[in-house]
């Protein structure tokens, strides 16, 4: 059975990383007899140049036909003066709201090599190990456009959600605290926002079909004090677009670098969207400086959600454990008498450890 899986590199350091994790790709097609077909495409900056826009429907009615979807990076300061309807970022927005992925989910999890590069002291962030799930694809980024009014004295912007919108999100959240510690916690606005009072009611009534789950409630400003003095107190945590946006930023640099953490988009079905959570950092791009290993864990979430190869993707996770606690790193990470190496070298090692040892990894 072949598995088709759409390439987006983007812009910056997405076509340098995008490769190393082709590259694990191919190892785990050799090591567990598996078939991956992948076509490239463009978007972000890249499409831009090419095309005019940042998105073509060429590209959305390919990733429509495949199994799901890697990405690299969109965006760098070549595009800022584009007019804002084709900036790079409408692409990565837009092949969200195509494609139907509701689900952003980002996995924010310590690794004990690194806790030294935390800001948190060691011993608040060693036990960390958070999943939030952000609501993707309506909220005040996708409501109405921007209204500017009395010679732009008044602007107005529209937070908007369809109860289903919210239904859906929740239950997935629900379901994925079921399969963790069985704790959810929910973050809104309640105390100001209509829509955060009607957030709080669906969780509410949706918390009687999964008695099994303790369910509470924070408030956004709340939930972003306790990320920071105590982040091990939460698992599940759910919310909406912008608040998520924001929660999952501040949260990913807790483990000490944005290079380390995946993210993956996803829908009802199989289908999903998986790309790192750091930016195109164009001013390396080019310098094999790029730490690829928040693109490598995005194909292994891949293989987790998309493709139900659990024992693949925990292969895959377990030989970035092993790199990092050997002491390989790349320029952004600092690990004390570590081997710094290039984007490639520790794709290198990476891949090494995964073709040896890559039975071996997934019964750990």
């Amino acid at each position: 059975m072949e598995n088709r899986i759409i390439l987006l590199p983007g812009d910056g350091i997405g076509k340098e990383i995008l490769e190393a994790a082709v590259k694990v790709l191919h190892v785990v097609e050799e090591k567990f007899n598996h078939r991956f077909v992948y076509e490239t495409h463009a978007i972000g900056g890249n499409a831009i140049d090419r095309f005019g826009v940042p998105l073509t429907d060429e590209t959305v009615n390919a990733c429509k036909n495949a199994d799901a979807v890697l990405l690299g990076a969109v965006g760098g300061p070549k595009w800022d003066n584009v007019p804002a309807d084709i900036r790079p970022e409408k692409g990565l927005l837009k092949i969200r709201k195509e494609l139907g992925l509701f689900a952003n989910l980002r996995p924010i999890k310590a690794f004990a090599s690194l806790l030294h590069a935390s800001p948190l002291k060691e011993h608040i962030i060693k036990d960390s190990d958070i999943l939030i799930v952000r609501e993707l694809t309506s909220g005040i980024y996708f409501g109405k456009p921007s209204e500017r009014r009395e010679n732009g004295k008044v602007v107005v912007d529209t937070l908007y959600y369809e109860r289903y919108e919210i239904e859906r999100i929740v239950d997935k959240a629900f379901q994925f605290a079921r399969m963790r510690k069985k704790k959810l916690t929910s973050v809104d606005k309640a105390n100001v926002l209509e829509s955060s009072r009607v957030w709080r009611e669906i969780v509410n009534e949706k918390s009687s079909l999964y008695p099994d789950v303790e369910v509470e409630h924070l408030l956004v400003d709340a939930a972003s004090m306790k990320l920071i003095t105590n982040p091990s107190q939460f698992d599940v945590l759910v919310t909406e677009n912008m608040f998520g946006d924001i929660l999952s930023d501040e949260a990913s640099v807790l483990t000490g670098s944005l290079g380390m953490l995946p993210s993956a988009s996803i829908r009802s079905d199989q289908f999903g969207l998986y790309e790192p959570i750091h930016g195109s950092a164009p001013d390396i791009a080019g310098k094999g400086m790029a730490n690829p290993i928040g693109m490598i864990l995005s194909a292994a979430l891949m293989l987790r959600f998309s493709f139900a190869m659990e024992e693949e993707a925990s292969a895959i996770e377990a030989a970035v454990n092993e790199t990092l606690s050997d002491g390989y790193h790349t320029a952004d990470l600092q690990i004390e008498n570590g081997t710094k190496l290039s984007t490639n070298e520790i794709t290198e090692v990476i891949t090494e450890k995964l073709l040896i040892n890559g039975k071996k990894f997934s019964n750990v």
